[in-house]
C-alpha cells in the first residue's frame, strides 16, 4: 500500500475521474513522507520479529517494502531543495540574510503548532452581508506594539468549500511570531455566491483591517495579501483590481489597496484559453457554480475573472509560488501569468517553482514548506523595508492609494489594543 501511494505521488495524474482522489493521497504522502518512512520501518520490524522472513510472502513483502523506503527517502531528499529554489527565487531581491526560522520540531509535527508569544482572536465578524456573518481570526503578536505590517490570508477550495480553520494557518503562525499581524478571512462560496461575490467580499475585509488598525497595532500603510489555490485566485486579482469602485459597492471609497501579494498554486486563467484544464473544470464548476453563466455567451466576464488578463503597469510586487507536481492548477498557466505581468509590471515579479510540491503542499509543516514559509517572510520583509526607505527619502507622502511602495507607513496613526 505504501509503494502504491508513493508510486502515485511520483507519478501525477490528471485524469477527471480520479484526480481528487489521487491529489489528496499524493499530497499527503509527499509532505509527511519522513513519517510514513520512520512507522512503515518501525512496522517492519515488528514482522521481522514475528517472523516474516521465515515465509516467502514475508520476504516478498520485505522486498516491496524495502522499494518503498527508498522511493520515500527520495520525496525526502527532493523536499529539501525547496531552501535552495526559494534562495534563488530571491537571489538579487531580498538581502542577502537568513531571516527567523521556524523551530525544527516544527517541520516535523504533521499539524501546525503554537509559537510562543503569539496569540490567535477567533471569529471576529468583519461584514454582515446577504443573511450572512463573515468572519476572520486574527493571528498577532502577544508583546504591544504598533505601526506592524498586516498580511491577509484567502483559503482555497474552489470558490465553492474552505475555511480558515484549515489553510495558511503555518503561514499566518510564522509571520505572527516575526511581528506581523495576519488576518486568515472566509468569505461567501459558491453556489451560493456568484463571481464577483467572492472578491468584493475580501474587499471588504480589507476595509475593515484598514478601519480597525488601530485595534490590532496594524499600520494601514502596508497590508499584504495571499492565499492558496482559488486562494491564490482571489489574491492576484485582490492586487490587480486595487480599488476599484466596481468591486467595492456601497463602500467606493475605502482604500483597497494591497502593497504585495504571494499567490500560492493560484488559477490564473478562467478562459482556459491555452487547454491546460479539463472541459469539465469549466462547464461543472466554473460556468454552473462560480460564474453561473456560459463562456461562449459572456467570454468578457471570464477574461475579467482571470488574473492574467489584468495585468497592470502599477501592481504591487508579486511572488508567485507553484509546485511542478500540481495535478489542480496547472503549473504552465502560472508560468505565463508571470511572464505575462512581469512584462508590464513596474514592481518586482518573482517565481518560485517548487520542485516535488503538490498543489496545497503548505498546509503542513513539512521539510518542503518550511523553507518556503520562510523566504515569504523575507520577501515581505524586504518589500516592506523599501516601502518604509522610499517613505524617508520622499519629501512628501504620497497621495495615489494604489501605488504599491510610495505610501506613507505613518500616515495614520494606530495604537495597540
Amino acid at each position: 500500500m505504501t509503494l502504491a501511494f508513493v508510486v502515485n505521488a511520483l507519478t501525477p495524474s490528471r485524469s477527471a475521474r480520479t484526480v481528487l482522489l489521487r491529489f489528496a493521497a499524493s499530497m499527503l504522502t509527499l509532505e509527511l513522507a519522513a513519517h510514513t518512512l520512520i512507522l512503515q520501518m518501525a512496522a517492519t520490524a515488528v514482522l521481522v520479529t514475528l517472523g516474516a522472513l521465515r515465509v516467502w510472502p514475508g520476504r516478498i513483502g520485505i522486498a516491496v517494502s524495502a522499494l518503498s523506503w527508498a522511493a520515500l527517502l527520495y520525496t525526502v531528499i527532493e523536499a529539501r531543495g525547496a531552501r535552495d529554489v526559494i534562495r534563488g527565487a530571491l537571489e538579487g531581491f531580498a538581502r542577502d540574510i537568513e531571516g527567523p526560522r521556524v523551530p525544527w520540531p516544527h517541520v516535523f509535527s504533521p499539524v501546525p503548532l503554537g509559537r510562543k508569544g503569539i496569540r490567535r482572536i477567533r471569529n471576529v465578524v468583519y461584514a454582515r452581508v446577504a443573511g450572512r456573518r463573515l468572519r476572520l481570526d486574527v493571528y498577532l503578536p502577544e508583546a504591544p506594539g504598533e505601526g506592524r505590517p498586516a498580511v491577509m490570508q484567502i483559503h482555497g477550495g474552489a470558490w465553492i468549500v474552505g475555511d480558515k480553520r484549515t489553510q495558511g494557518i503555518p503561514l499566518c503562525i510564522h509571520l505572527a511570531a516575526c511581528g506581523w499581524v495576519a488576518f486568515n478571512v472566509n468569505y461567501r462560496l459558491s453556489p451560493g455566491a456568484t463571481f464577483p461575490d467572492h472578491l468584493i467580499d475580501l474587499k471588504r475585509a480589507l476595509a475593515w483591517i484598514r478601519a480597525h488598525a488601530a485595534e490590532y497595532g496594524v499600520d494601514p500603510s502596508f497590508v499584504a495579501v495571499t492565499g492558496g489555490s482559488a486562494g491564490g485566485h482571489l489574491a492576484a486579482l485582490m492586487a490587480l483590481t486595487q480599488n476599484d469602485p466596481r468591486y467595492q459597492p456601497g463602500f467606493e471609497g475605502a482604500d483597497t489597496s494591497v502593497q504585495a501579494a504571494v499567490p500560492f498554486y493560484g488559477v490564473y486563467d478562467f478562459t482556459n484559453r491555452s487547454g491546460t484544464f479539463h472541459p469539465a473544470f469549466v462547464r461543472r464548476l466554473l460556468q454552473a457554480h462560480v460564474m453561473k453563466a456560459f463562456f461562449d455567451e459572456q467570454p468578457e466576464r471570464f477574461a475579467e475573472a482571470s488574473p492574467i488578463d489584468r495585468v497592470r503597469p502599477d501592481a504591487p510586487p508579486f511572488f508567485v509560488i507553484h509546485g511542478d507536481r500540481d495535478t489542480l492548477a496547472p503549473l504552465s498557466d502560472a508560468r505565463r501569468f508571470v511572464q505575462a505581468l512581469s512584462s508590464v509590471s513596474r514592481s518586482p515579479v518573482l517565481f518560485a517553482e517548487i520542485r516535488g510540491a503538490q498543489h496545497a503542499f503548505d498546509m503542513l509543516t513539512s521539510p518542503r514548506s518550511v523553507p518556503v514559509i520562510e523566504g515569504v517572510e523575507r520577501f515581505l520583509d524586504e518589500v516592506r523595508r523599501r516601502q518604509l526607505s522610499t517613505a524617508v527619502d520622499m519629501p512628501q507622502p504620497a497621495t495615489a492609494s494604489i501605488a504599491s511602495l510610495e505610501r506613507d507607513p505613518h500616515a495614520a496613526a494606530v495604537q495597540h489594543d
